[in-house]
């Protein structure tokens, strides 16, 4: 699919990328923290702000057990119950409604990742403009059929999915009625090493699915971000804090305000510099011609007196026969007497 539209925003290859701003859990439950990431947001240029719709219950189980605490030593949250986690990272719902009207009344678009049905009913009583289905729920098919039955586009996260696994969320979603779908390549670790990447699957992907791909960004920086742009991403996830010292659950794989105004600067340019194939240089690049080398005239020459390299020169400018002809020039004569500065053309020439 060539375009498709979210809210008041066409998102495609014709478009400047689609810059989102995860919130996630960074603004550590504090609702003037959570306004003022909105409000830097969109002073930073992104399109839309994304939350996350759940509660520590419809995530996981108030269990303590091996099986619900986070075993992994290089992860950011080791030792943590996920129960534990998710109640601390949850946005309040009371909070969505305020929130998404004040990134609308700064021009963005707001919507959020439901994690059961109730928060799909939820999100779509404050008509949101899609749904995004994080990369671990891609698995849920249950979930993305009823978000797809909504009648609005759906966002997939694709993380550690296979390509089968891919493949059944995406027709489960056509099959529930949902045919605008963008697809984010995802490396499901936080942070993400940008070796671990992977960002060459995005074409075979936007290929294999006929669906508009993005990249939702774990990795530090923007660089991942703007090489996903020059591979044909048309959708660009950040996660965004304030101040990455501050902390925040997600806050050491996050952008801050002025990193996030040049993802934005950079994807663009990014995506106005890919063009089409183009060989001999752009209407813009004409002028430029003339700073080219040609054949000058380097020293006096009498009529009939035979050119040599003492009184010819290959030199900027280019209003001068092309290099090419250089020895074809060296086996004539001249035809007139020339000054020293002079654009030899053929008229010049006697051979």
């Amino acid at each position: 699919m060539d375009k498709i539209k979210i809210g008041n925003r066409l998102i495609g290859p014709s478009a400047p990328p689609f810059i989102i701003a995860e919130l996630s859990g960074n603004h550590s439950q504090d609702y003037d923290l959570a306004c003022a990431m909105v409000d830097a947001a969109a002073k930073a240029g992104a399109h839309a702000i994304k939350l996350q719709t759940y509660t520590a219950d419809s995530m996981t189980l108030d269990v303590q057990s091996d099986d619900f605490v986070i075993a992994e030593q290089d992860s950011l949250w080791h030792g943590e119950s996920l129960h534990a986690l998710y109640q601390k990272a949850a946005t309040p719902y009371e909070w969505h409604q305020p929130l998404f009207e004040r990134a609308q009344s700064l021009g963005m678009l707001a919507f959020s990742s439901p994690f059961d049905n109730d928060a799909v009913d939820f999100l779509a009583s404050l008509e949101v403009p899609c749904f995004k289905i994080a990369s671990f729920e891609l698995t849920d098919l249950p979930l993305i059929a009823y978000a797809a039955s909504k009648g609005k586009p759906l966002i997939l996260s694709t993380g550690m999915a296979s390509l089968s696994e891919i493949e059944d969320a995406v027709k489960c979603a056509r099959r529930h009625g949902c045919n605008e779908i963008i697809l984010l390549k995802c490396t499901s670790t936080y942070p993400a090493d940008p070796s671990n990447t992977h960002l060459a699957t995005i074409p075979h992907m936007r290929d294999a699915f006929a669906c508009q791909v993005g990249l939702s960004d774990h990795t530090g920086g923007i660089g991942a971000a703007v090489a996903a742009v020059a591979l044909g991403a048309t959708v660009v996830e950040k996660h965004f804090v304030l101040d990455r010292t501050a902390g925040g659950v997600d806050a050491a794989f996050s952008l801050q305000p002025e990193e996030l105004t040049m993802l934005v600067t950079e994807t663009e340019r990014a995506w106005q510099a890919m063009g089409k194939v183009t060989y001999g240089g752009s209407k813009a690049e004409d002028a430029a011609k003339q700073y080219r080398r040609s054949i000058y005239v380097s020293a006096d020459i009498a009529q009939g007196e035979k050119f040599t390299k003492d009184n010819l020169k290959v030199v900027r400018p280019a209003f001068g026969l092309a290099p090419k002809h250089w020895d074809d020039v060296l086996a004539g004569k001249a035809r007139q007497s020339l000054k020293k500065g002079t654009a030899l053309s053929w008229e010049h020439v006697s051979l």
